[in-house]
């Protein structure tokens, strides 16, 4: 007698093991092999489409922090105020959807610590985008001076370079490590080191009033951390780089 669905004889030897589930049909064995090796195919397009939402978002929030230096008290400050903090709270929401896909993928395209270090890195530059501009508010600042206007515009360049560098992700197999953007970026951010020591010396030196200092200071420090925060992306990129090209 035949088993008619596996093709197996009562006397076959194979039939318990097949009855007992230990020799799956060609089918099964196929559609199994192919739920295994789901499991530990590497998602990259989703990490990376993350990487590249979060960096143009980042982008988007420098090009308004340009705009919210160049404003007065009014209702377009705090419009753009507005839109920063919706821009921020979306940043948030994907650094949480990349640690969620993270707890997701047994196999990444890129080590699992450098991709919590990026998606880390760039909030932290959205984070301080905000606070840069939330202070206008929180200090009372009628309108920005030239080194706010400066520095802003230096935060900007250096998500633009973070952009290019995030981009770059994708194909630096193909590039061979080529890190133009670690050179930009470190000029950027020596340029803003300049800005903020030079505005610092100016403020000790004119500034009377304690209190406008204070207030001044805290501005132009943490317009120079955003820079900072930016060069962390760029060395965070170059270390993931140096690994896999």
């Amino acid at each position: 007698m035949r088993n008619v669905n596996s093709g197996l004889s009562i006397g076959d030897p194979t039939l318990a093991l097949h009855l007992a589930g230990y020799i799956w049909p060609a089918k099964t064995h196929t559609m199994a092999l192919e739920t295994i090796l789901n499991l530990f195919r590497p998602r990259d397009r989703v990490f990376f489409y993350h990487f590249e939402a979060s960096a143009a978002n980042v982008l988007k929030m420098s090009e308004d922090l340009i705009a919210i230096m160049a404003t007065e008290p009014g209702s377009q400050r705090v419009a753009l105020l507005e839109r920063l903090e919706i821009a921020e709270h979306a940043n948030d929401d994907l650094t949480h959807t990349i640690f969620t896909d993270l707890a997701r993928n047994f196999i990444t395209p890129i080590d699992r610590e450098d991709i919590h270090y990026l998606a880390t890195s760039l909030d932290d530059v959205a984070d301080f985008i905000l606070a840069s501009a939330k202070n206008l508010e929180l200090f009372g600042i009628q309108k920005p001076d030239d080194t706010c206007r400066e520095l802003a515009r230096l935060v900007n360049e250096g998500c633009k370079i973070v952009q290019m560098a995030v981009q770059s992700l994708r194909t630096m197999a193909k590039t061979g490590g080529n890190n133009e953007f670690v050179v930009l970026i470190n000029s950027m951010e020596n340029e803003a080191d300049e800005v903020y020591d030079k505005a610092i010396q100016r403020l000790f030196a004119n500034e009377k009033d304690p209190i406008q200092l204070i207030r001044m200071r805290d501005i132009y420090s943490t317009l120079e951390l955003a820079t900072d925060k930016c060069e962390d992306v760029g060395n965070v990129i170059e270390s993931i780089m140096l690994k896999y090209s």
